[in-house]
């Protein structure tokens, strides 16, 4: 429901702008600000899940879900849709991280593979389906629906959850059992300002003054979350997890894919709605085998990457994802869109599963929160990296509808899979990594 949520508003996101009288900006900022929200603060909620236990993170991150989006559908302005849009970011950023840290720690060995692979499964098809529900909602009842349908299925899954999910104990540490609210703050502040710079390059120009000066803000506040996260009591993560090869490998993988992803959907829904003039039911129906391929390439993952190994799984996905991306950059047309998203997505299901495998194959039960939360926040910051470069590179076409933008958008994309090929090749250990397998210091230290 989580991950369906950051592309179920993709082929409403036409109507909704034209109902609400949102500009670009806004628009984009629709995606971006639960994204952002959602990732900025999963690494608090990660250490949440850790301190008081996951069963009460997932129920309580569940209800803020569930009524954040009633507010969502019942906007009547732009103001109202991303407050209520912040809202589930909120709620999504303790309810993912604990659920997956439940899974983490239930699980060990080639089971707990096995369970990651099923996780990465549901929330690749999860992403794909997401973006045909959203077309047979905003065609029906209307866009409101797209955030309405959480609230039912949010009050029956609590209930299924107060049955059925185990009660396990939080993490011993040894440490003060409090939580660095500043340092969620910092690293939500300086991806924010990293966004709104992207967002804002579509009008300004990528070296505009105020673009430079905005990414300028969010970097010095990264580097002050990095200070941060050296000097607090009980600091929001364990800095050495980032030297841990596996870790910086997944994290890497998760964020390109889920960008990749989200650029996909976006410049899709917008080129079959706007550009070749097709209703939301018609867009929905077209991204059914672009879901499907999503899913069939998450399961073949799955069940390939315990003998092949992540790294060849990964340079084979975004290498595919490269070929299809490639297809609209040449072809732009409705076909040439459907035919190429649908390859692309076929190579990015595979992202996913690769990602979990092989930053949450080897961790310790008492890293898997803020682990967990470290490759789920970099899954959201992927997703709005994403739509905020698509947006600024096709914001020509978005507003006038020509080729040329949407042209430049997949081109773009599709070099991206290939540079990130090549660096997840780099990254991705060639053997089954050890748990605290590390980056090598190649500063003599």
């Amino acid at each position: 429901m989580l991950i369906l949520d950051v592309t179920v508003v993709a082929i409403s996101l036409p109507l909704m702008g034209a109902d609400l009288g949102l500009d670009r900006q806004t628009v984009t900022w629709v995606v971006s600000a639960y994204t952002l929200t959602f990732g900025g603060l999963m690494l608090l909620g990660g250490r949440i899940a850790d301190l008081i236990g996951p069963r009460t993170t997932v129920l309580v991150g569940l209800a803020v879900f569930t009524i954040a989006s009633l507010v969502t559908g019942a906007a009547q302005d732009g103001v109202m849709v991303l407050t209520g849009r912040v809202g589930q970011g909120l709620g999504a950023a303790m309810l993912s991280p604990a659920a997956l840290s439940v899974v983490v720690r239930l699980f060990e060995g080639d089971e707990r593979n096995k369970a990651l692979g099923i996780w990465s499964a549901l929330g690749g098809g999860g992403a794909a389906v997401g973006v045909l529900v959203g077309g047979l909602l905003a065609a029906g009842p209307g866009w409101p629906w797209v955030f309405y349908v959480n609230v039912p299925i949010g009050v029956i899954v609590f209930a299924g959850l107060v049955r059925l999910l185990p009660s396990l104990p939080p993490v011993q540490t040894g440490q003060r059992r409090s939580a660095d609210v500043l340092g969620a703050l910092l690293v939500t502040a300086a991806t924010g300002s990293v966004i709104y710079a992207m967002i804002g390059a579509g009008e300004l120009g990528w070296l505009a003054p105020r673009t430079l000066l905005t990414f300028a803000a969010g970097i010095l506040l990264y580097v002050l979350f990095g200070w941060r996260q050296r000097v607090a009591a009980t600091p929001l993560m364990d800095l050495r997890l980032l030297y841990r090869r596996p870790v910086v490998a997944g994290t890497f993988v998760i964020a390109i894919g889920t960008a990749l992803m989200v650029a996909v959907f976006f410049l899709g829904s917008f080129y079959l709605q706007n550009h070749s003039g097709l209703g939301p039911l018609v867009t929905g129906l077209l991204f059914l085998p672009v879901a499907i391929a999503t899913m069939i390439g998450a399961q073949l993952g799955g069940r390939i990457i315990g003998t092949s190994g992540g790294r060849g799984l990964a340079i084979v996905g975004l290498v595919v994802a490269a070929a299809g991306l490639v297809i609209p950059a040449f072809w732009p047309s409705t076909v040439g869109v459907v035919v190429g998203i649908s390859v692309g997505s076929a190579g990015i299901g595979t992202l996913f599963v690769v990602a979990s495998a092989t930053a949450l194959g080897q961790v310790q039960p008492h890293e898997a929160g803020i682990a967990s939360g470290i490759v789920s926040t970099f899954h959201e910051f992927g997703a709005s990296v994403g739509a905020a470069v698509v947006s600024s590179i096709a914001a020509a076409s978005l507003a006038t509808q020509a080729d040329s933008g949407y042209v430049t958008a997949f081109t773009v994309t599709a070099i991206a899979a290939v540079v990130g090929a090549v660096v997840a090749g780099s990254l991705i250990p060639g053997h089954k990594p050890t748990a605290v397998e590390e980056i090598p210091d190649r500063t003599g230290a």
